[in-house]
């Protein structure tokens, strides 16, 4: 229990006072008692929607604002420069193969790529210290090389190859990784240093994930003295046996589209031998609020804030009523996902923006030193990755409000019936799947990339579902036993399994929709619009009386009028389907869902009286807005007599052009009525010499 928790409570239900708390702010489905009233329930959730789509616009402009596609065209022009620019001798990051191929590139296109002092024709750049690739890009700091080693007789040599073998490196792992000195001895390139000194991280390579570690050495700030740097490290071996990875870090900002450009360059070296290169290029925007369209974000950002509050009060007041049976809803637990989600992004975007101001000042102190930026980048995408998750379960949750709907629940219905059936179908289906994953792996994983690790299997067999596959290659790893496994996977998996999994939802599909046709049509959002769209143009006098439209269904029909020839006229005519089952459901006495004939009488003797009245009331109502009219064009005859002929005249005119239509309307109303009267008494004379009296 909080303090003032008690004073919260209250206020949120609309303060003391009263037998029924009045949540009006915080009003909801759930904190509303809607079991019994149907329409309730519509209108409280219409209300939820509204509001929640004016949350989720706010939502996407707050995310989609951080973003552009001028990120996408950043990354690939660094990815030209550093991944596909080849050397002297051809050698490109791509195609890296050897240790050799690895100095070759970064003594050519890397140190090339880096440091750009001069324009196409020579002329200086007089950027002074500073390196702008491209002539836009500024370099952040030096970039930093770093390697991981591991330990000479890290693995055990056969004991036929102990005499011929005396070295034995280990694939890498982090217990085996190597931190003693070599080389050279002094400089950081040839001591270790551990992850917490350099303030790093893990990375996921390739074949190992690799600790932020290792020997080190920062690049300086001009080409000349960075390719010193490199020929040195090269002359004296610093690439060795033991030597498993690679990294290349830097970092540039453009200035013109205020976005920060994080690059990782890795070359992993297997104890099979050879390099496997991998490259990771990270465009983030890390100083956020420059522009005006920034200052535009931050205030829907502040707008976010806002409505994360509400919707936590929201979510307090609903556990505060159904306790632990709320979570029972698959859409209250995806709330609670959403909110904390959107917590998580909002005090991150606080500690991205003061570690970033700390970086960045630190930098403009000392520009020679190495600007890690990687750790921010790093964060920064997972903080997009997050939003992009959270605004797409903010776009699945509209499903909550539209699925009451008759068409939405039939998928809802669908797939709460079927679960069993596809779980126990699933459980088949991933034996047969799995086993032949195993199979493809020990059959083909030595020769074929796309079998060359379980999981790779996975997604492999995922994509030939798809039609997507790899014939040759598997042909070529094996003559007999590959077209074997194609053609029985393709046939189980694909032909029946596959087949099976539709089936059953098919059958469940029409089961749901078969049942939903049979029940009595409940009150929908769309009724609710239709009913005000009819209440406002009724008002207007530009949509027909209900009372009509039902007398031309009863007048258009034969003996016997079904309810399904009753409902289809009247929906063409705008009415809602509850106002079409109550109105036939009145005069159905035995419930057949057909009116016969003495039923249709019974229904239009009732409809001429209700029309009888509703003229008298339009007419007494007439009446009562004529004397008013009456009685401001005599207030406006007073007035005439200090006013010119003209405009005197032309007053006189306009009046009793009012008068005319007054009269012209209660004409057409007295015929109405007298001829309502004259059918209902059956006086065909009465009707012929009022026609002609007329």
């Amino acid at each position: 229990h909080f303090p003032g928790m008690s004073i919260f409570i209250e206020f949120c239900h609309g303060g003391g006072g009263g037998s029924a708390p009045k949540m009006w702010l915080w009003g909801t489905t759930l904190t509303k008692d809607t079991t019994e009233n149907r329409e309730l329930f519509v209108r409280t959730t219409l209300r939820e929607l509204v509001v929640y789509i004016v949350f989720l616009v706010d939502m996407c402009l707050l995310t989609y604002g951080m973003t552009s596609s001028t990120t996408y065209y950043y990354t690939k022009v660094m990815t030209d420069l550093f991944v596909n620019a080849p050397s002297d001798s051809g050698v490109t990051f791509q195609s890296i193969g050897t240790m050799d191929d690895f100095w070759s590139y970064a003594q050519g296109p890397l140190l090339d790529g880096l440091y750009w002092t001069s324009w196409y024709n020579n002329q200086s750049l007089q950027t002074g210290t500073h390196s702008f690739i491209y002539y836009e890009n500024m370099l952040l700091g030096v970039p930093r090389v770093r390697q991981l080693k591991v330990k000479n007789k890290s693995c055990k040599v056969h004991k036929d190859f102990e005499e011929e073998i005396s070295d034995c490196f280990d694939v890498y792992n982090e217990k085996k990784e190597d931190d003693s000195s070599f080389g050279l001895i002094n400089g950081t390139a040839w001591q270790y240093h551990t992850e917490k000194e350099l303030k790093g991280s893990n990375h996921w390579g390739m074949l190992a994930t690799y600790s932020g570690g290792g020997y080190y050495q920062d690049l300086a700030l001009t080409k000349e003295e960075s390719a010193g740097v490199l020929a040195n490290l090269n002359n004296n071996l610093w690439l060795d046996h033991g030597t498993r990875a690679v990294f290349i870090d830097f970092s540039t900002y453009n200035a013109n589209i205020n976005l920060f450009c994080v690059i990782r360059l890795v070359v992993e070296f297997p104890a099979t031998g050879g390099a496997i290169p991998s490259y990771q290029i990270r465009t983030v925007k890390l100083i956020r609020y420059i522009t005006t369209w920034d200052y535009f974000i931050i205030g829907c950002e502040i707008v976010f804030c806002v409505f994360i509050l509400y919707y936590i009060v929201e979510e307090i007041l609903e556990l505060r009523i159904h306790k632990l049976s709320y979570f029972k809803s698959i859409w209250n637990i995806l709330d609670v996902v959403i909110i904390m989600l959107a917590i998580v992004a909002i005090v991150f975007n606080v500690f991205r923006t003061i570690k970033v101001d700390k970086l960045l000042g630190n930098l403009l102190k000392e520009p020679s030193i190495y600007a890690d930026f990687e750790f921010l980048a790093f964060w920064q995408t997972q903080y997009n990755n997050m939003n992009a998750v959270n605004l797409f379960f903010a776009w699945i949750k509209i499903f909550k409000y539209i699925s009451f709907n008759k068409t939405m629940t039939q998928l809802s219905s669908t797939l709460a019936r079927c679960a069993t059936d596809i779980l126990g179908f699933a459980i088949m289906f991933f034996i047969v799947f799995f086993a032949y994953a195993q199979l493809g792996y020990l059959l083909f994983g030595t020769e074929v990339e796309s079998f060359s690790t379980f999981h790779k299997c996975i997604f492999t067999q995922f994509r030939i579902i798809l039609g997507d596959f790899d014939y040759d290659g598997i042909e070529r790893a094996n003559r007999v036993l590959g077209p074997i496994y194609f053609f029985t996977y393709v046939f189980f998996v694909f032909f029946v399994l596959l087949n099976m999994f539709l089936a059953i939802i098919n059958d469940t599909y029409s089961e749901v929709k078969e049942e939903l046709a049979s029940q009595k049509d409940d009150l929908q959002i769309t009724d609710l619009i239709k009913q005000s769209y009819s209440k406002t143009f009724m008002k207007l006098k530009l949509k027909k009386e209900k009372i009509s439209d039902v007398q031309k269904v009863l007048r258009s029909g034969s003996k016997e009028l079904e309810f399904k020839d009753f409902r289809e006229t009247l929906k063409e005519m705008g009415h809602a389907d509850h106002e079409i089952s109550a109105a036939f459901s009145k005069f159905d006495y035995d419930g057949n869902q057909i009116l016969d004939k003495e039923e249709q009488e019974t229904m239009k003797q009732e409809l001429e009286e209700k029309r009888v009245v509703e003229l008298e009331c339009s007419l007494a109502t007439t009446m009562a807005k004529i004397d008013v009219v009456m009685e401001k064009l005599g207030l406006q005859d007073a007035g005439k007599t200090n006013k010119k002929d003209a405009t005197g005249k032309h007053l006189t005119i306009r009046n009793e052009v009012k008068i005319l239509f007054f009269f012209t309307v209660l004409f057409s109303y007295t015929i109405d009525i007298l001829l309502i009267l004259c059918k209902k008494l059956l006086y065909p004379k009465c009707l012929i010499s009022l026609l002609l009296t007329f």
